[in-house]
């Protein structure tokens, strides 16, 4: 196996093993001796990775955000491609953010209850950075195809669906009752705002 196959099939070893650790422990809970207990991976190759456990954290968030961003290019990359395909795999996202056992939604509450500690913060705000700037691509990418109007100023509207999916997320661990705005509507507001209907 290659070097650089090898990275990656350690990388993905790592972070699966945590997602699934995660489910069964929780973050709080977890240590990387579970880690290294359950994948057979040495301390050495983990710190490879990481210097903390939080930071192992980001990484599950930041795959997630990599999965959508690999789902929305391809689909944006299509022949004819329309606001419908690029939007579609973004939209599909938005039912993991009611779910509060959800991996990525159980770290980043995890991650926020320990934002008083200045390296918990700093990768928060680093998960928040990295998903409007992502937003913001994507608004820009459909801009340039011409299927969002250049109307919609990218800025704002990425900074508002980053807001509303985060709020979303934390949402969904004070109660699991229904809430009269839902993951569809969230679609729908999407749809519109992209389309530039609905105005400042």
């Amino acid at each position: 196996m290659k070097r650089e196959e090898k990275r990656e099939h350690t990388k993905k070893l790592l972070l699966d093993t945590t997602k699934a650790l995660i489910q069964e422990k929780g973050c709080s809970q977890l240590t990387i001796a579970d880690i290294m207990a359950r994948s057979g991976l040495s301390k050495g190759a983990i710190f490879h990775y990481i210097r903390k456990k939080d930071e192992l954290f980001t990484m599950v968030l930041q795959e997630r955000l990599d999965d959508i961003h690999a789902r929305f290019t391809a689909a944006a990359q299509k022949e004819n491609a329309d606001l419908e395909g690029p939007l579609g795999e973004i939209v599909s996202s938005y039912s993991s953010l009611q779910d509060p056992d959800d991996v990525t939604n159980q770290i980043f509450i995890y991650l926020l209850g320990k934002s008083d500690m200045p390296e918990a913060a700093e990768l928060t705000q680093s998960f928040y950075d990295e998903s409007v700037r992502l937003a913001k691509a994507w608004i820009l990418a459909g801009q340039n195809k011409g299927v969002i109007p250049s109307s919609v100023d990218a800025d704002k509207t990425a900074d508002l669906f980053v807001l509303i999916s985060l709020g979303i997320r934390v949402r969904s661990t004070v109660s699991d009752r229904s809430f009269a705005f839902t993951n569809q509507d969230f679609a729908k507001l999407t749809k519109s705002m992209l389309k530039g209907q609905i105005n400042e």
